[in-house]
């Protein structure tokens, strides 16, 4: 006989880390075992309610809204507050409404960080709420298990003078602990004493006893124990399931009325939220205006405006757009993004949008886009389709130092508590699960990172398809018992969420305040923070944005500023002509980096294939450069140098896919195929698209049919419309959003422009933008080096806080920002320029002195400006500064004291470096080399004014098979031949008792981790040695830990470089000849090609050493030119020094061999840049 009983205590896996059900498979299980209701009552938050609201109507369950809450019982006076458990559950719409608004309160008050409510609050928004006695966590099952019966009679009253007889249950539990069983007989008699209505529930964690292990690791992940070990979080047996009704009524048949009220209880439940659709914010508008009348004045206005004579094509779009806005009733979404806009605009916030917005004319119209639509041939039905009523999607960039402005414009103009930011759930996916199981259950780490490094990194891989479809996981999987408990436990935990974060960019505004509309949590730095997550709030129809800041825009503005502050005329970004053929040049020659979007080595190899011509090519390859699309490159290529003609099935497709050479690029032109071909209206067509997208079989089937019998009313076959769809099919998943290519193409452009024609502000610019990226800044520094743009060291006379434009001797060169330096604050950097502001600092003790005027300098960060050279002007060298600088500080003090107490000097005036007041500098030996360049690193990142490597270009690029920033784009497991620099080291010991070694290699591209077991570190142990130049031979191993990625390199040898290039010239003498000039922007050949021609390339010995100079000495030229003479050889002297700003040749009647004493010529000038050029025999001839 089907017993009737409602589960009304159960959690989720939004009680992170403790609840272990997937939301989706509860309410399925529920159905499965003939509930007609069910409830979620997560610990201290709503975060998944109404994800669980739509999943129950969705299988015809009625959804019962709670929270486990937190509440802080009455205690003494000065006493630690106490928190309970307690069970709310939403029994009406207003109880809704007040269940938000506890969690929004509970949340602001943390205890013990845990969100809780006091009684008062409580009594303040109780009303709607049904509550009950709890579980032995509750204030009066606690006091009960204390044997405290006064007391807990005491709390019932408290709570009944809170819901009311009718609205509070007494609760009962039994998991087949022996205190509930003690617990619950004092509870059946005192409901039956107070009449109080029973319930019983079994306060679910996970779906089926057999979860209960999975469920007990993840309570290990939460406290970072073992199951091991005994003293820890558990639960003390596995009853704490989704049970059956019938499991339910066996264990509490001696109170069938507990069963029973469940079902009475649920039947009073009323929280019907289909309705809870909420009005947009309203957008400024004059008076008497609507806001329709008001979006079609501005978009007319606007668009003769900034097209000054458009075309009856784009009226006609307007009007259109204008309609379906008007329709779709989104016109207030327009205006109030168009405020947005608008702000930026007013102050000076360079931005764009992404996505699809660029498809709307009216978008452009009004100011929110810079893109026309019509012209880019951009389709309005990807951003918001008649056929398919949804709230639109603008997202845009702002400049990312300036994100916080727009936020903080969105809380002032709608109101604080109507902004908020929106949550995000960080899930275990296979490798994070594969993790965090072994850490609980106390497996070995490289047992897990074997079996993490088989499964792919690729979107939807998971432990399921690695076991089906990588054979040397399912190997390890059957025969290791060990493993098999790893991942079988792994998979059960794989999706749940693991933790809350915040969305990078999206938040909501509502209308009324939003608390009354969805619960708000508070994020880390306080912020509010909406408990559901963007999908929810879509659904709910709040106005949500993405204000995501966008380095690159940073990057253009500051740029544009250098170059107004050089005194050049203010450039007009939007501007600058779209036919640039300089800048297509220097794209065409893969000097890509710094470029937005056509960085790194893939993408500039192809883009040097390509060698773009036009916005829309680079556009393209925007679009193509992902995976999946990425193979269609080829083809795009050959298509536009005609080495491959366009096939079409069908001569309609030709004018649509004709600018991307026959190849499918844009989601656009899938849509006009689909038009074309079945005759579908656009609209209709991205509902196609989307259909197609999914891997839903009946979803395909039933598009398939559609599109088939709409190409056959067309005029195709059968058979051709059948091909036409398989051809259409994975593009519809994959393709591009044409108008998010444009935009973000034309950044690119911009930035490759802003290279171009003003490479210096532009690189100052770039390298503020990622001062804090050392990678990035050293990466940068060598492609100044490349462009012979000198940077120059930071220098506390000269350095503003980012990087900056400076000049020296008529040269404009890059200046290093103090805010580079590690070590020294914001607001010391602040006393430094605000001192500096009285004139150029004189010397150590004058600086430190002023400094301290305008506040305060301390050790830690006037040792680190000498460490970066930014006090090198006050003395002869480093260490004499270090040796001084306690006096300094001294002085420094004791002159703010004798301020304080009215002394001045003689004068009345402050004192100076001219005078005789101040101590003198100390006395020290100058550093070694090693020692400054180990001082640079740690205060900068990397060697500003010294590196082993420099010198060595030619013979790194020969040698080493991938230059070190080109690492991430390397496959894991592939082989690689690396040179560079050891910059740091660390010898471990491991739990096997072996030795290992991490050590950091750096070349002059960037940083690596490279990992060297006891095998690798006996035989070349000696090599490890700080500022040791070596050759690293090894497997690339690719690591994703708590979400983030890196590379590092297992070690399989390692050898000196003299003993590799020798080696090289041995292998490859006599062989044909190549030139050994390192590519430009080292990355315009791939890995293969680099070792191909690592092992085949010949080094013949004929050549020539170009040696260029921006400023040089007498003495510095006759110590060059004795270097030269004491390594002679067959490669033929060519030196150049800068003159008047011209290159003069120095004639050197010289030649010299191949070697490290490279690096000591490139040393004896302030500034050079050393190439040496192997040449065949008959370029030699030719050359000479």
């Amino acid at each position: 006989m089907a017993v009737d009983f409602v589960h009304l205590h159960n959690h989720s896996e939004y009680s992170l880390l403790d609840g272990a059900q997937r939301i989706e498979t509860m309410v399925q299980h529920a159905k499965a075992n003939g509930m007609t209701a069910l409830a979620l009552t997560d610990h201290g938050v709503m975060y998944g309610a109404m994800e669980f609201y739509y999943a129950c109507q969705e299988h015809g369950i009625k959804p019962i809204l709670g929270m486990e809450a937190y509440v802080i019982s009455e205690q003494e006076k000065g006493a630690r507050p106490q928190t309970y458990h307690l069970l709310l559950l939403a029994e009406t719409r207003e109880g809704y409404r007040n269940l938000c608004k506890l969690a929004t309160l509970s949340a602001q008050n943390p205890v013990s960080g845990k969100p809780a409510i006091d009684l008062r609050t409580l009594a303040d928004h109780a009303k709607g709420i049904v509550s009950s006695t709890t579980c032995l966590s509750g204030e009066v099952c606690t006091l009960l298990a204390e044997g405290n019966e006064k007391g807990a009679r005491k709390a019932m009253e408290r709570y009944l003078d809170i819901f009311g007889r009718d609205r509070y249950f007494v609760e009962l539990q039994d998991h087949g602990i022996p205190v509930q069983k003690q617990v619950n007989e004092s509870l059946i008699q005192i409901a039956k004493e107070m009449d109080l209505p029973l319930i019983c529930t079994n306060d679910s964690h996970y779906l089926r006893k057999e979860d209960a292990d999975a469920h007990d690791v993840l309570l290990c992940i939460q406290t970072g124990k073992q199951v091991s070990e005994s003293d820890r979080l558990r639960f003390d047996t596995k009853e704490f399931y989704l049970k059956a009704p019938d499991e339910m009524a066996e264990v509490f048949a001696h109170v069938p009325e507990a069963l029973s009220n469940t079902v009475h209880l649920a039947e009073r439940i009323h929280t019907d939220l289909a309705q809870e659709m909420v009005e947009l914010p309203d957008p400024d508008l004059p008076e008497g205006v609507t806001p329709q009348e008001y979006l079609r004045h501005l978009a007319y206005e606007g668009v003769k405006e900034r097209l000054g004579n458009p075309s009856d094509e784009h009226f006609e779009r307007l009007d259109y757009e204008l309609g379906v806005i008007e329709q779709t009733g989104f016109a207030k979404y327009f205006l109030v993004v168009r405020e947005f806009a608008q702000f930026a605009r007013r102050h000076g916030i360079r931005f764009g949008p992404r996505g699809s917005a660029a498809g709307s004319l009216v978008s452009f119209a009004i100011g929110i886009t810079d893109i026309d639509p019509i012209r880019w041939g951009l389709t309005f039905e990807r951003f918001l389709n008649p056929e398919r009523i949804a709230m639109p999607d603008i997202d845009m960039d702002f400049e990312d130092t300036r994100r916080d402005e727009v936020i903080q414009f969105a809380r002032e103009r709608f109101g604080q508590e109507h902004v908020a930011q929106i949550i995000t759930f960080g899930t275990m996916g296979a490798k994070q699960s594969i993790r965090d199981a072994a850490r609980a259950l106390g497996i070995r780490a490289d047992v897990a990172d074997r079996l993490c490094r088989l499964i792919p990194s690729l979107p939807g891989a998971t432990i399921e398809s690695a076991i089906r479809e990588i054979e040397q996981f399912r190997a390890e999987y059957e025969k290791d018992e060990e493993v098999r408990r790893l991942v079988d436990t792994a998979r059960e935990l794989e999706g749940v969420a693991r933790h809350a974060g915040v969305h990078a960019a999206g938040i909501v505004i509502s209308k009324e305040p939003i608390a009354e509309i969805v619960p708000i949590g508070r994020s880390a730095d306080g912020q509010p923070l909406t408990q559901y997550p963007m999908e929810i709030l879509e659904k709910l129809g709040l106005l949500k944005m993405d204000i995501l800041g966008l380095s690159n825009l940073t990057v253009v503005s500051r740029c544009l500023d250098y170059i107004e502050r050089a005194g050049k005329p203010r450039l007009r970004i939007e501007e600058i002509p779209l036919d640039d053929k300089e800048t297509f040049e220097m794209l065409g020659r893969g000097e890509t980096a710094g470029v937005f979007q056509l960085e790194g080595s893939g993408m500039t190899r192809y883009v040097q294939q390509l060698k773009p011509d036009s916005l829309g090519e680079l556009a393209a390859m925007v679009a193509l450069y992902r995976p999946g699309p990425m193979d269609h490159i080829p083809r795009y290529i050959d298509g536009k140098f005609g080495r491959v003609k366009p096939t079409y099935l069908d001569p309609r497709m030709e004018p649509i896919l004709a600018e991307t050479y026959g190849v499918i690029v844009y989601q656009d032109q899938v849509l006009q195929l689909v038009r074309a071909l079945a005759g579908f209206s656009l609209g209709e067509a991205d509902v196609l698209r989307k259909a197609m997208g999914k891997k839903k079989k009946e979803l395909l089937e039933e598009s398939e049919a559609k599109f088939i019998a709409g190409a056959v009313q067309n005029g195709m076959t059968e058979k051709a419309a059948r091909e036409v769809f398989e051809l259409l099919r994975p593009f519809a998943g994959y393709a591009f959003n044409k108008a998010h290519a444009v935009c973000y193409g034309l950044l690119a452009y911009q930035t490759a422009y802003l290279k171009a024609h003003y490479p210096v502000e532009y690189m100052a610019a770039i390298l503020t933008a990622y001062q804090g990226n050392t990678d990035k800044v050293v990466g940068y520094i060598n492609e100044c080096r490349r462009m012979g743009i000198e940077v120059l060291p930071p220098d506390v006379n000269r350095s503003d806080i980012s990087f900056t434009v400076d000049e020296v001797e008529g040269r404009a060169c890059v200046r290093f920002g103090l805010g580079a330096i590690k070590g020294i604050g914001e607001a010391a950097i602040k006393n430094i320029l605000k001192a500096r502001e009285d004139g150029p600092f004189k010397g150590l003790f004058d600086f430190v002195t002023r400094v301290r005027e305008h506040g305060s300098i301390n050790k830690t960060a006037l040792e680190a400006l000498i460490k970066a050279g930014a006090l090198d002007s006050f003395a002869e060298h480093r260490r004499i500064l270090l040796e001084s600088m306690e006096s300094a500080l001294s002085f420094a003090d004791q002159q703010a004291k004798n301020r304080e107490s009215g002394q001045r000097d003689l004068f009345g005036g402050d004192s100076d470096d001219s005078t005789e007041t101040h101590p003198p500098l100390a006395q020290a030996e100058p550093p070694e080399r090693a020692v400054l360049r180990s001082m640079e690193r740690e205060v900068l990142g990397i060697c500003l004014s010294d590196h082993p490597l420099r010198g060595l270009e030619e013979t790194l690029d020969r040698i080493a098979s991938h230059p070190l920033s080109d690492l991430a784009e390397v496959p894991d497991d592939e082989n690689v031949r690396l040179v560079g620099v050891v910059a740091e080291l660390q010898r471990r010991t491991t739990r096997r008792g072996s030795e290992m070694a991490l050590l950091t290699l750096e070349d002059l591209t960037g940083h690596a981790r490279v990992i060297v077991f006891d095998s690798v570190l006996g035989e070349s142990g000696d090599l490890l040695n700080a500022d040791e130049v070596i050759v690293v031979k090894g497997k690339i191993r690719h690591r994703e830990d708590g979400g983030e990625n890196s590379v590092e390199v297992i070690a399989s040898s390692i050898g000196r470089l003299e003993d590799a290039a020798s080696a090289a010239n041995k292998a490859n003498n006599g062989s044909a000849g190549t030139n050994g000039s390192p590519p430009k922007n080292g990355s315009a050949s791939n890995g293969k090609e680099k070792k191909d021609k690592q092992e085949t390339a010949s080094v013949p010995e004929h050549g020539v050493l170009s040696v260029r100079v921006l400023k040089a000495s007498r003495q510095q030229l006759e110590s060059a030119k004795r270097l030269m003479q004491a390594h002679p050889g067959p490669f033929e002297v060519r030196m150049y020094v800068v003159k008047d700003g011209r290159e003069v040749e120095f004639p050197l009647p010289l030649s010299v061999s191949d070697g490290e004493w490279l690096r000591d010529l490139r040393r004896t000038f302030d500034t050079a840049f050393v190439r040496l050029d192997r040449l065949s025999p008959a370029a030699w001839v030719q050359s000479r």
